[in-house]
Protein backbone atom coordinates (compact mmCIF):
# COMPACT_ATOMS: atom_id res chain seq x y z
CA UNK A 1 0.00 0.00 0.00
CA UNK A 2 1.21 3.57 -0.72
CA UNK A 3 1.96 5.10 2.38
CA UNK A 4 0.64 8.72 3.71
CA UNK A 5 4.01 10.20 3.49
CA UNK A 6 4.37 8.90 -0.28
CA UNK A 7 1.63 10.78 -1.02
CA UNK A 8 2.39 14.12 0.60
CA UNK A 9 5.84 13.98 -1.14
CA UNK A 10 3.88 13.43 -4.62
CA UNK A 11 1.78 16.51 -3.64
CA UNK A 12 4.81 18.41 -2.42
CA UNK A 13 6.91 18.05 -6.01
CA UNK A 14 3.87 19.01 -7.95
CA UNK A 15 3.49 22.18 -5.78
CA UNK A 16 7.19 22.54 -6.08
CA UNK A 17 7.19 21.77 -9.74
CA UNK A 18 4.54 24.44 -10.42
CA UNK A 19 1.95 21.81 -11.82
CA UNK A 20 -1.49 20.91 -10.71
CA UNK A 21 -2.40 17.66 -9.58
CA UNK A 22 -4.31 15.62 -11.07
CA UNK A 23 -4.94 11.92 -10.40
CA UNK A 24 -5.61 8.81 -12.86
CA UNK A 25 -6.62 5.93 -11.31
CA UNK A 26 -5.76 1.94 -12.55
CA UNK A 27 -9.31 -0.50 -11.49
CA UNK A 28 -8.21 -4.04 -12.41
CA UNK A 29 -10.71 -6.82 -12.16
CA UNK A 30 -8.51 -10.00 -13.24
CA UNK A 31 -6.65 -8.59 -15.65
CA UNK A 32 -9.07 -6.83 -17.10
CA UNK A 33 -8.90 -2.61 -17.04
CA UNK A 34 -11.61 -0.09 -15.75
CA UNK A 35 -11.82 2.90 -18.65
CA UNK A 36 -14.37 5.21 -19.62
CA UNK A 37 -15.46 6.67 -22.93
CA UNK A 38 -16.52 10.73 -22.96
CA UNK A 39 -19.43 11.82 -24.35
CA UNK A 40 -18.64 12.88 -27.93
CA UNK A 41 -20.29 14.16 -30.91
CA UNK A 42 -16.88 14.62 -33.42
CA UNK A 43 -16.27 12.49 -36.61
CA UNK A 44 -12.82 10.73 -34.63
CA UNK A 45 -13.80 7.75 -32.27
CA UNK A 46 -12.85 9.63 -28.98
CA UNK A 47 -9.91 7.69 -26.65
CA UNK A 48 -10.65 5.81 -23.75
CA UNK A 49 -9.49 7.08 -20.07
CA UNK A 50 -8.98 5.84 -16.76
CA UNK A 51 -11.01 7.23 -14.41
CA UNK A 52 -9.92 10.31 -12.51
CA UNK A 53 -10.39 14.23 -11.55
CA UNK A 54 -8.07 17.21 -10.80
CA UNK A 55 -7.02 17.58 -7.14
CA UNK A 56 -8.90 20.44 -4.85
CA UNK A 57 -7.11 23.22 -3.02
CA UNK A 58 -6.24 21.59 0.15
CA UNK A 59 -7.42 18.46 -0.95
CA UNK A 60 -5.10 15.33 -0.26
CA UNK A 61 -4.15 13.35 -2.85
CA UNK A 62 -6.04 9.91 -1.40
CA UNK A 63 -9.16 11.84 -1.02
CA UNK A 64 -8.86 12.83 -4.78
CA UNK A 65 -8.52 9.30 -5.94
CA UNK A 66 -11.38 8.39 -3.87
CA UNK A 67 -13.81 10.97 -4.52
CA UNK A 68 -12.90 11.24 -8.30
CA UNK A 69 -13.41 7.39 -8.56
CA UNK A 70 -16.82 7.33 -6.76
CA UNK A 71 -17.87 10.30 -8.81
CA UNK A 72 -17.25 9.15 -11.89
CA UNK A 73 -17.68 5.54 -11.40
CA UNK A 74 -19.83 4.94 -8.61
CA UNK A 75 -16.96 2.56 -6.57
CA UNK A 76 -15.57 2.86 -3.65
CA UNK A 77 -11.70 2.96 -2.81
CA UNK A 78 -10.50 0.87 -0.44
CA UNK A 79 -6.98 1.33 -0.41
CA UNK A 80 -4.24 2.70 -2.72
CA UNK A 81 -2.02 0.02 -3.51
CA UNK A 82 0.86 1.07 -5.78
CA UNK A 83 2.12 4.66 -7.33
CA UNK A 84 2.82 3.81 -10.84
CA UNK A 85 4.14 6.67 -12.66
CA UNK A 86 2.85 10.24 -14.02
CA UNK A 87 3.07 12.31 -16.83
CA UNK A 88 3.25 16.38 -17.09
CA UNK A 89 1.30 17.89 -19.83
CA UNK A 90 -0.18 21.71 -20.55
CA UNK A 91 -4.11 22.01 -20.21
CA UNK A 92 -6.24 23.52 -22.81
CA UNK A 93 -5.65 26.86 -21.15
CA UNK A 94 -2.05 26.73 -21.38
CA UNK A 95 -1.23 25.46 -17.82
CA UNK A 96 1.51 22.86 -16.78
CA UNK A 97 -0.78 19.98 -15.02
CA UNK A 98 0.67 16.81 -13.43
CA UNK A 99 -1.20 13.41 -13.49
CA UNK A 100 -0.56 10.96 -11.09
CA UNK A 101 -1.41 7.04 -11.06
CA UNK A 102 -2.54 4.92 -8.72
CA UNK A 103 -3.55 1.51 -8.75
CA UNK A 104 -6.17 0.90 -6.00
CA UNK A 105 -8.36 -1.79 -4.58
CA UNK A 106 -12.28 -0.98 -4.55
CA UNK A 107 -15.28 -2.56 -2.45
CA UNK A 108 -16.69 -4.11 -5.37
CA UNK A 109 -15.85 -3.70 -9.38
CA UNK A 110 -19.96 -3.67 -9.75
CA UNK A 111 -22.29 -1.52 -10.17
CA UNK A 112 -21.24 1.14 -12.41
CA UNK A 113 -22.93 4.18 -12.54
CA UNK A 114 -21.42 6.69 -14.38
CA UNK A 115 -22.14 10.37 -14.35
CA UNK A 116 -19.97 12.62 -16.75
CA UNK A 117 -19.23 9.90 -19.72
CA UNK A 118 -20.89 7.84 -22.35
CA UNK A 119 -20.06 3.99 -21.27
CA UNK A 120 -17.43 2.09 -19.60
CA UNK A 121 -14.86 -0.50 -20.74
CA UNK A 122 -13.09 -3.57 -18.93
CA UNK A 123 -10.75 -4.19 -21.27
CA UNK A 124 -7.67 -6.68 -21.09
CA UNK A 125 -4.46 -4.72 -20.03
CA UNK A 126 -2.98 -7.33 -22.72
CA UNK A 127 -5.09 -5.86 -25.34
CA UNK A 128 -4.68 -3.10 -28.21
CA UNK A 129 -6.31 -0.34 -25.83
CA UNK A 130 -7.94 2.95 -27.77
CA UNK A 131 -6.03 5.02 -25.51
CA UNK A 132 -2.91 7.94 -25.85
CA UNK A 133 0.52 6.91 -25.41
CA UNK A 134 1.00 8.60 -22.30
CA UNK A 135 -2.04 6.50 -20.73
CA UNK A 136 -0.30 3.07 -22.60
CA UNK A 137 3.10 4.25 -20.92
CA UNK A 138 1.43 3.79 -17.29
CA UNK A 139 -0.62 1.04 -18.21
CA UNK A 140 2.04 -0.46 -19.65
CA UNK A 141 4.38 0.13 -16.40
CA UNK A 142 1.41 -1.29 -14.23
CA UNK A 143 1.69 -4.72 -16.15
CA UNK A 144 5.21 -4.99 -15.72
CA UNK A 145 4.88 -3.81 -11.93
CA UNK A 146 2.14 -6.66 -11.09
CA UNK A 147 1.93 -9.25 -13.53
CA UNK A 148 5.98 -9.50 -14.09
Amino acid sequence: MVSASELEELSRRAEIDGTAPRVGVIIDRGGQILLLERHDSGPIRATLKLPGTTVMPRESLAAAVSRGVHEETGLIVTGIRHHVGDFDYLSPDARPVRRLHFAVDVAATAPIRLTVHARYVWAPLDGDLPVTSSIRHILDTYRHLVHG
